[in-house]
């Protein structure tokens, strides 16, 4: 029986509850974290906390409970549900109150739920050798993307963009024709002289946590690094192109609004790095 965390109790998924008045279904007013589990343990965990406690800071909402003690919840958490390969989902937000745009006063105890999932793997030995299809849609996001809101609705829409087309993701551009990120995934592309080239974090994306350990990983490969944003242009005759994210390491992407990227096969610095993070991050040896 799969097991939820929620408000300090461990339920049932079937029994698991949050109050009508929550403000996160209210407003969307929270944050949220996913995390990989591989073999047992979580990937990249402290990364993905120091990110959370950075959402919660810029959204002034309260931890639920001390650091350490949300890191052993959500260890418990996998234990009971015998999960050794998936993703750990926590969410946190400001709390249920009657509904008001401004926050509560007094401060209302912050919700914490969380749930596990097994994965088989994380990207098919399909999408591993021949890469997934990305289209490209306009980004309509707010302001503050720097902040892991639930707010997703732009990459709902998105993502169903991406299905119709039957395409893997949506990358978002910006009004100068400048590719921001993926609906749930940072953008890379690798240019003709094999330097990589991601977007460098502000306001207008996320601070992927995997994109950060990919980076450190490509400087300690010895592989040259230019952060700034690239173009729908660039990236249409780029050598190679991939995503990242904590659901698919580093995933080739071979085709661009229906156009190959490079020679339409994943590249030599894709597989690198994916193969990097697999052994330095994940723990996983070839």
């Amino acid at each position: 029986m799969a097991l939820a965390f929620v408000n300090g109790r461990y339920l049932p998924h079937a029994q698991a509850r949050v109050a009508v008045e929550d403000r996160g279904f209210q407003f969307a007013d929270g944050v949220y974290e996913v995390v990989a589990i591989v073999g047992g343990r979580l990937v990249d965990v402290d990364g993905h906390m120091d990110r959370l406690a950075r959402s919660l800071g810029e959204l002034r909402i309260a931890w639920p409970m001390s650091r350490p003690a949300l890191s052993l919840v959500m260890r418990e958490l996998i234990r009971r549900n015998g999960v050794t390969t998936g993703l750990i989902y926590l969410q946190i937000t400001r709390g249920a109150a009657p509904r008001d745009f401004k926050f509560p006063v007094p401060a209302v105890r912050p919700t914490l739920v969380m749930t596990v999932r097994r994965v088989a793997r994380f990207g098919s030995p399909a999408q591993l050798a021949d890469g997934v299809a990305v289209i490209t849609i306009p980004d309509i996001r707010w302001l503050r993307r720097d902040i892991k809101s639930v707010s997703l609705l732009p990459q709902v829409l998105g993502k169903q963009q991406a299905v119709e087309a039957a395409a893997f993701e949506a990358w978002m551009v910006d009004t100068d024709g400048l590719v921001t990120e993926g609906c749930s995934s940072n953008a890379w592309i690798v240019t003709a002289d094999g330097t990589l080239v991601t977007r460098p974090t502000d306001h207008l994306i996320l601070a992927g946590v995997t994109r950060g350990s990919l980076l450190r990983l490509a400087v300690e490969l010895g592989i040259a690094v230019d952060l700034r944003p690239f173009s729908v242009g660039e990236a249409r005759t780029a050598r190679e192109a991939f995503l990242s994210s904590a659901t698919t390491f580093a995933l080739p992407v071979t085709r661009l609004d229906d156009q190959p990227v490079g020679d339409g096969q994943p590249g030599d610095l894709t597989r690198r790095l994916r193969q990097a993070y697999l052994e330095a991050v994940c723990g996983v040896r070839p």
